[in-house]
């Protein structure tokens, strides 16, 4: 990383305070309910980073941070395609315990880089997330049994959780107020990803494994699962380094000042000016000018104090500070939680269902079978576009788009279980997975919004948390419960529905505003 210079920043130290707020988009939160300190110092910042605009540092941390989005999709994908072939390979007497192992990872993941990453900063948790799945996809290819391939998913499984709740809030972090709806466009990565799962699994899969109802399977002919998994990883290493080697991150500038390092901030705001070719008018003086209102001490026993923070609770209980964030955290952790139950469980039972009405349809062939999700998959990306168009429509905005498509997931999942020919089956399926795209697009969105910087890591593991500890619960129903039934899809959309309605209850609406 280029460090910079006081010298090489006009003004850096001038005493009087030079960056107008008034042409910045109205903060996400309402006035007074976070730490006023912290907040017109965000605001400044947020001022700050609107006067750069949208440059070249955010378009290359717009592709970098897709790919986060990718892996996201990517790897869960991969489990759910490799585990036919490896359960017949390796005559598991309980297949979802792969998944199960992948859920647990996803946990671990989520609550790690989650937390650390508002304690140890943004950088390390970035580039280290795709760098751990990558290693251990490739690994896991050469995994000798199930027990040692669940190991490895685990492994590469807490790289994996990780990439969401850093990723967004960096973006976040550096992006103007005005462009805030990018956030959202960034699943068309998600998007993308599951369809080059597909596609790649199409001829691997498809040609190199064991028939579905062999007696007997041996590893020479069931190899496509393990070259799906060196293709994967092999993806996730280009991904790592590019992150690592062609791009330069610096720490978020709000992150920074939530830390204490005003001077630090400022400097990154004139590095991030230089590389977009504009310059910044923020000086030291704009936010020291606020330290006269109860900004962190100096004094060793302030210092001390900070580095004990990171040992208590402190960034939970500020995202329940007060009645309004108490409620608004609550919820969108509980309509995560809604959701990542689910989303697998529906994904645990749906093979049963499209083999059984495959048959009945006489169209189960592998062709057939691979041809439909290709349709699907691509059905996800326009999802993902009409999301960041949907989240900027007055009236509407993030909360309407939310709550409609979350809902409206749940009813076409509700509508698969009536289809009585192939088409109808393919047509609920495209419809609940564009509608899942739109859903998930504005989620990941809306969620790191509503959270202020300093604790936004934080509160995006807690979400994150809830999502995969749900998630945890349908393996373990697939392990246990009836498989040839649709129960439990009626189940997954009846949570989707609800999820939806939770949506309408949240306080805050961050269309037109700069999150803090």
């Amino acid at each position: 990383m280029e460090e910079t210079t006081d010298s090489k920043v006009p003004g850096f130290y001038d005493q009087s305070p030079s960056i107008r707020k008034d042409n910045a988009p109205a903060p996400a939160l309402p006035k007074g309910t976070i730490d006023p300190v912290y907040e017109n110092k965000a605001n400044t910042l947020n001022a700050a980073i609107q006067e750069i605009g949208m440059g070249r540092y955010q378009w290359s941390l717009f592709v970098v941070v897709g790919f986060g989005w990718a892996s996201d999709n990517l790897w869960p994908i991969v489990t759910s395609l490799i585990l036919p072939p490896v359960s017949l390979e390796f005559k598991a007497p309980k297949p979802p315990l792969l998944s199960l192992s992948q859920n647990i990872g996803l946990l671990v993941g989520a609550i790690f880089w989650g937390f650390g990453c508002d304690i140890f900063g943004r950088r390390w948790a970035f580039n280290l997330t795709i760098g751990i799945t990558s290693v251990f996809g490739l690994i896991a290819a050469g995994s000798p049994n199930f027990a040692a391939l669940g190991v490895f998913a685990a492994f590469w499984s807490v790289g994996v959780g990780g990439n969401l709740p850093v990723d967004s809030a960096i973006f976040l972090e550096y992006l103007p107020g005005s462009n805030q709806y990018l956030l959202t466009v960034l699943s068309v990565f998600w998007a993308f990803a599951q369809l080059l799962a597909t596609l790649i699994a199409w001829p691997l899969l498809g040609n190199l494994s064991c028939p579905a109802k062999s007696a007997s399977c041996r590893k020479s002919d069931n190899m496509g699962w393990r070259y799906f998994l060196i293709a994967m990883g092999g993806i996730a290493m280009i991904m790592f380094l590019l992150r690592f080697v062609a791009f330069t991150l610096y720490e978020s500038p709000k992150y920074l000042m939530g830390r204490g390092k005003d001077e630090q901030a400022v400097s990154v705001v004139h590095e991030v000016a230089r590389r977009n070719g504009k310059s910044s008018t923020l000086s030291l003086a704009d936010l020291e000018v606020y330290n006269t209102q109860g900004q962190q001490g100096t004094n060793a026993k302030a210092v001390l104090s900070r580095k004990l923070e990171k040992l208590n609770f402190t960034h939970i209980r500020a995202l329940f500070a007060n009645p309004r964030l108490a409620w608004s955290t609550s919820l969108i952790m509980l309509i995560w939680a809604f959701i990542g139950l689910g989303f697998p469980l529906y994904n645990a039972f749906l093979p049963y269902i499209q083999t059984q009405k495959g048959a009945e349809f006489g169209d189960s062939s592998t062709y057939i079978t691979y041809r439909n999700q290709v349709i699907i998959a691509v059905l996800g990306v326009p999802g993902a576009l009409i999301g960041g168009i949907l989240v900027e429509i007055p009236r509407f905005g993030r909360k309407g788009a939310l709550a409609g498509s979350t809902a409206l997931t749940g009813v076409f999942l509700f509508a698969s279980t009536t289809a009585v020919t192939s088409d109808a089956l393919l047509g609920w399926n495209c419809a609940y997975n564009f509608m899942a795209n739109v859903m998930y697009a504005v989620l990941y969105a809306y969620t790191p919004e509503i959270f202020p910087t300093k604790d936004r890591g934080t509160g995006n593991a807690l979400t994150a948390t809830a999502n995969r500890v749900f998630g945890i619960m349908a393996p373990i129903v697939a392990i246990y419960a009836n498989l040839e039934t649709a129960a439990p899809v009626y189940v997954s959309g009846a949570l989707f529905i609800a999820a939806g309605v939770l949506v309408l209850l949240l306080p805050f609406e961050p269309r037109g505003k700069a999150s803090l």
